[in-house]
């Protein structure tokens, strides 16, 4: 007789025995870019999820259809060939890398090694909504600190947020919504006062589009500092967001720890080899990148022009500060086949995509009248 037959009252999904963590009931979910959808004769853009407009190089696309003959097969749990080629990419030993699905999952896999229940982590808000997600799920407590009025990081405050319980510290740059990155000089200012058995963790998913010359190097700062890790991925200017690859560049001891709590076998064999021939391509995708750059800056000049005072942008996105006027400001675009990105009454995201999506963007703005 069936379980089913055997209880015909019970559902399987009302089960009164079983327990979830109360924490999951406290947590926000994780909410991706809307999809691209538009009115009936309008051609719609997906702005949403900061992704890269390009679709993949012709040599990597080579690499991946050679990759795919060997799926029935695990891939290199230790991921190898691309530790070795990042290696020799970045000018670091192969035992100061740690590669995860992605860096959010390369975060998670920071934090589940620095925090026991109850530890906390400090980080500026707005930020990556990720951060306070895989803090909760690690235990961890979220300590957010806000933005200044230029939506930057207010290092000063997040150093007097630092406790005893403090185990990890989240620096976004360029940040993630607002796009301002956090500079070379007050990064060290504040380094040099956090106590070194915090890790603080420099975010740079971002960084092959930043054109600030005040802004972190992250690697140089590393160097210097055991208790720094840089955070990077392979999902924004690699165009590798389907495939999810992302590293940590930390000291030995703590990225040994990285390693321990990675999903085994996580980065698939496919997304390895894809790595690999991206940073082989590395000059045939920097022009890609420069392109995307150019067209930041010239969406910038013009929504500047029509009189919005929008942060600084070194990243694929720009930041408008809405406020109140975000959800109308999101469905004006929507409504012009621009799917875009809205933080509550923050404000809204907009990722820098096709030359036809950003002209849209500056359009839809011109019309909504600058803030």
């Amino acid at each position: 007789m069936s379980d089913t037959a055997a209880h015909p009252s019970q559902h399987p999904d009302e089960n009164p025995g079983v327990r979830l963590r109360e924490v999951l009931a406290q947590m926000p979910d994780y909410k991706p870019g809307k999809p691209a959808a538009a009115p009936a004769g309008v051609t719609a853009y997906k702005l949403s999820s900061n992704e890269n407009p390009y679709g993949p190089l012709p040599s990597v696309l080579s690499a991946i259809d050679d990759a795919a003959a060997s799926v029935n097969r695990y891939p290199d749990m230790a991921v190898t060939a691309l530790t070795q080629r990042l290696a020799k990419a970045l000018d670091v030993p192969a035992e100061c890398l740690a590669t995860g699905t992605g860096s959010v999952a390369v975060l998670a896999q920071i934090v589940n090694a620095a925090c026991d229940a109850g530890d906390e982590v400090v980080f500026a808000w707005r930020s990556f909504e990720a951060y306070p997600i895989v803090t909760q799920l690690a235990g961890a407590k979220p300590v957010m600190v806000g933005l200044d009025e230029r939506a930057r990081h207010r290092l000063d405050a997040m150093f007097a947020a630092i406790t005893d319980r403090t185990r990890v510290v989240l620096v976004c740059t360029p940040n993630n919504p607002t796009g301002p990155c956090v500079h070379q000089a007050e990064l060290e200012a504040f380094l040099d006062k956090v106590p070194s058995d915090v890790i603080v963790v420099v975010d740079e998913a971002y960084v092959e589009f930043v054109r600030d010359p005040e802004a972190v190097r992250g690697l140089d700062v590393w160097r210097d500092r055991p208790n720094v890790v840089v955070l990077r991925t392979f999902s924004k200017a690699y165009g590798l967001a389907g495939l999810r690859v992302g590293y940590a560049v930390a000291h030995p001891p703590v990225a040994a720890a990285l390693r321990k709590t990675a999903t085994p076998f996580g980065v698939n064999s496919i997304a390895q080899a894809a790595a690999i021939a991206s940073l082989d391509a590395f000059d045939e995708l920097t022009e890609r990148v420069e392109t995307l750059v150019a067209e930041r800056d010239r969406v910038v000049r013009a929504l500047t022009d029509q009189g919005w005072k929008l942060p600084q942008s070194d990243a694929n996105f720009v930041w408008f500060p809405l406020g109140a006027d975000s959800t109308a400001f999101l469905q004006a675009c929507e409504e012009a086949g621009l799917m875009v990105r809205q933080y509550g009454d923050d404000g809204v995201r907009v990722t820098i995509g096709e030359p036809e999506a950003n002209s849209r963007l500056v359009e839809v703005a011109g019309r909504f009248g600058a803030r």
